[in-house]
């Protein structure tokens, strides 16, 4: 009984000193142990986008158990047998927030230490000034992380646009002559390059029904009343005015009596609407689609906020847009309501056309 208590004690015993030697490996594995004064000499590089390798160098920088980027607090996913004496090594998060900011590290002794830092941010693109243009129009993009930016082209092409001006939160651009429709723009800053969601349309390369006037043989075939004005306009000078009365359903728009629009590959159909008093549904219509001009056809429904410039660019697809529904000419392209029921209302219209 003796011997069998013995040669149990003696493996524990063993265990126990094989736990704790497999301890101190893995402790002295990670080649580190932590400093009262700790100090970090050079971060390489001095600055950098998220997910950019970090390599920081110094002295007593072992022993860190905690490293995290001032701005909202975010902590830093770091390997400890990466972190040694003189230097360590970490990538920046995905979610750090772009700026000049400290990043902060702390050691198992708590000894803190702030090392200024600039996080490098890809540009964002919020809104833009206007989605159409011309040769030589300016552009107004606004967002972030714009006053780097060094370089604006089409999305697939090379010759880079015109950089009027920028600041962290806007960008102008001059606009160039194009063969392209449409297109994205890509933007490069210190952080990288970025293809912005929004697509420009080069005006000279779509199909005009309306801009500072009537286009390509379109008039004025409203029945509650429309007309070309000056009072307010989304690009250059003017824009079509249409009125709606009080209680009257009607359907208010253009015609081109005499060549229509026949189809040839058209993709999207897009306009500015500035609303009225209050938020109002206006629904499309046109003589080529199933229902006809008019007639109470509400399949392609269109919320217009009030008193706004919004832009609306309809797959014409997608949207069931319809336009060559019945024939392979439409002459007539209109807007109607129900109503409106709140008062005589005002709606504006520009930038009308087709776009391949």
């Amino acid at each position: 009984m003796k011997k069998h208590f013995k040669s149990w004690m003696s493996l524990a015993l063993a265990l126990v000193c094989i736990s704790i030697l497999f301890s101190c490996e893995k402790e002295d594995s990670t080649g580190s142990s932590a400093s009262s004064n700790p100090k970090v000499d050079l971060i390489d590089p001095e600055k950098g986008a998220s997910n950019q390798v970090l390599t920081i160098t110094g002295n007593g920088i072992g022993g860190m158990t905690s490293v995290m980027f001032e701005t909202d607090s975010v902590l830093v996913d770091f390997n400890p047998n990466f972190n040694t004496e003189n230097a360590m090594i970490f990538r920046i998060p995905t979610d750090v927030i772009p700026g000049q900011q400290n990043i902060i590290f702390k050691n198992s002794k708590g000894v803190e230490v702030k090392v200024p830092f600039t996080v490098l941010g890809l540009p964002t693109i919020t809104n833009v000034s206007n989605y159409n243009y011309n040769a030589g129009d300016n552009i107004t993009l606004t967002g972030k992380n714009l006053a780097d930016v060094s370089k604006v082209v089409f999305t697939g092409q090379s010759t880079a646009l015109d950089i009027v001006s920028k600041t962290a939160t806007t960008l102008t651009i001059k606009m160039p002559v194009t063969t392209l429709t449409s297109s994205k723009l890509n933007i490069t800053n210190e952080a990288g390059v970025i293809s912005t969601t929004q697509e420009f349309v080069s005006m000279a390369n779509a199909y005009l029904i309306f801009t500072d006037d009537y286009q390509n043989g379109f008039v004025n075939a409203s029945w509650g009343g429309g007309e070309v004005s000056s009072t307010v306009a989304r690009s250059g000078a003017s824009s079509f005015k249409t009125t709606y009365g009080k209680g009257n359903w009607s359907a208010n728009g253009v015609a081109s009596w005499n060549t229509g629009v026949t189809n040839v590959n058209y993709k999207y159909l897009s306009f500015w609407i500035k609303g009225g008093l209050i938020e109002h549904t206006i629904y499309l219509t046109s003589d080529q689609r199933p229902a006809g001009y008019g007639n109470a056809d509400v399949t392609t429904p269109i919320v217009v906020p009030a008193n706004v410039w919004t832009y609306f660019k309809l797959d014409l697809e997608k949207d069931k847009v319809l336009l060559w529904s019945k024939g392979p000419v439409f002459k007539q392209l209109g807007f109607w309501t129900k109503g409106p029921d709140n008062a005589d209302e005002t709606i504006y219209f520009d930038d009308v056309i087709l776009i391949k």
